[in-house]
């Protein structure tokens, strides 16, 4: 696939294929600095692709390698196999979206922090909970800040001679993570408040809001689900979101049983505060927020499903190992359909906006350029131009800024065929392409091929 557009906005930030993309409030610079050390000096994306493929294996192996001795090996292993076959999983593990990364740190972070509970002499787990602190917050600070509830909670009421040094490295990875989007937010938002407030109104107006039924509508593979309507998918596409919490509750009752509640009630807690938000406080929905969610909940599961094929009587351990096996089969089945149907949406939209940025440049819109309009940002990019926008969530400039812009830099507006072109593109040569018009500037001047639709 080629980039999406929250992509395109986080690779523009690095990259030298084009001008950095507008930076909105809520976004954060992690996951801009995790792909640096290839979308820097390369615009191949299969080798980005490959690149977080590989990482995202490796960051995932490492968070539950920080579980090691709290679980058996194969609980952990059956937990990540769960998570990694999801298909949000496989779907977002290669793309430049920091959820992923929320969701391995949480887990990394709950895995390190019971560990340095138990033995106040590992300083390994002691930097891994740091480690893991800062890596959310420095992907998505708010988000950070949901994961880790339970554990500042925890830190704050155990005793207090077990305290200080989980609870310094905790707070130290959030702050380190953090301190830039911070810094950020008084250099270029106005304060910290304003940050905040301004990521609220983009996102919809934080409140109280029950989503799950978006984020259910979201599970047939939709990316994302603004404004998200329609019905319910099929029973076999969601049975395994329902199925979630049944076999969580049953892997606490096993923990409990087994003398090691804490080690399952915590990721549980963790798990619950970071889907707090975008289950009741948003009015959309896309199905990458809840991985931390679901990474959290994987080692439960898995333990659960443990129990079900191993504490069996011995006469019924062949029934109950095929019934879950038969269960994994139809569950791989749903999840790699889904994936299919995900994948092909989203690159269709994506050869489309190819397309036009191929179109831009045989109209004469070649670097350096200036694209604004309908879905100008991701277009823009591929185009290797600066996207601007006069009104919405990326408003970035004016119309007098853009005209000024035109005069002599190749700037092209798209609008809906539909739709009037934009007011300060009243009189620009307007061709059509597809569902669009695109209007060139007269600084495109000799490059304008012959054969366009007249101008307004």
């Amino acid at each position: 696939m080629g980039l999406g557009w929250d992509e395109a906005v986080y690779v523009s930030q690095v990259s030298g294929h084009a001008p950095a993309a507008f930076f909105s409030a809520p976004r954060a610079r992690g996951i801009s600095l995790l792909v640096a050390p290839i979308a820097s000096w390369s615009s191949s994306t299969e080798l980005l692709r490959v690149y977080l493929a590989l990482l995202s294996g490796l960051g995932l192996f490492l968070a539950l390698r920080a579980w090691r001795g709290l679980f058996p090996v194969r609980v952990l292993a059956l937990a990540g196999a769960l998570f990694a076959t999801l298909w949000v999983t496989v779907f977002y593990g290669p793309e430049v979206m920091p959820n992923y990364w929320v969701a391995i740190g949480a887990l990394a972070g709950v895995g390190c922090l019971l560990r340095a509970q138990a033995d106040r002499s590992d300083r390994a787990a002691l930097w891994g909970l740091g480690a893991s602190a800062a890596l959310m917050a420095w992907m998505r600070p708010t988000d950070a800040v949901w994961v880790t509830l339970p554990l500042l909670a925890l830190l704050v009421c155990v005793r207090r001679r077990r305290r200080p040094r989980p609870l310094a490295a905790l707070v130290a990875g959030l702050a380190t993570g953090a301190v830039g989007w911070i810094v950020e937010a008084y250099v270029s938002f106005g304060g910290l408040g304003a940050r905040l407030a301004d990521a609220s109104r983009i996102q919809g107006g934080l409140g109280w809001n029950i989503a799950i039924g978006d984020q259910l509508r979201s599970l047939r593979g939709q990316t994302l689900c603004r404004p998200c309507t329609g019905s319910i998918p099929a029973p076999e596409l969601i049975a395994w979101w329902f199925a979630l919490p049944l076999l969580a509750a049953l892997g606490l009752v096993v923990a409990v049983r087994s003398g090691r509640t804490a080690r399952t009630l915590l990721p549980l807690a963790c798990a619950t505060t970071a889907s707090i938000p975008y289950l009741f406080m948003i009015g959309y929905a896309a199905p990458r927020f809840l991985l931390p969610f679901y990474a959290l909940l994987a080692i439960p599961v898995a333990d659960a499903l443990t129990h079900l094929v191993t504490t069996t009587r011995r006469a019924w351990r062949p029934v109950a190992v095929t019934l879950v096996a038969l269960a994994m089969a139809g569950h791989l089945a749903v999840q790699y359909a889904v994936l299919e149907d995900a994948v092909d949406g989203s690159t269709a939209s994506r050869r489309d906006w190819a397309g036009t940025a191929s179109e831009l440049h045989r109209l004469g819109v070649r670097p350096p350029c200036v694209v604004s309009g309908p879905e100008a940002l991701p277009i823009a990019f591929y185009a290797g131009c600066a996207s601007a926008q006069t009104h919405g969530h990326n408003a970035s400039t004016t119309q007098a800024e853009i005209l000024r812009t035109a005069r002599n830099t190749p700037t092209a507006a798209l609008a809906e065929a539909s739709d009037e072109p934009s007011e300060y593109a009243d009189g620009w040569t307007s061709h059509r392409f597809g569902d669009l018009h695109i209007h060139v500037s007269p600084a495109v001047g000799a490059h304008v091929p012959r054969d366009h639709i007249g101008g307004s």
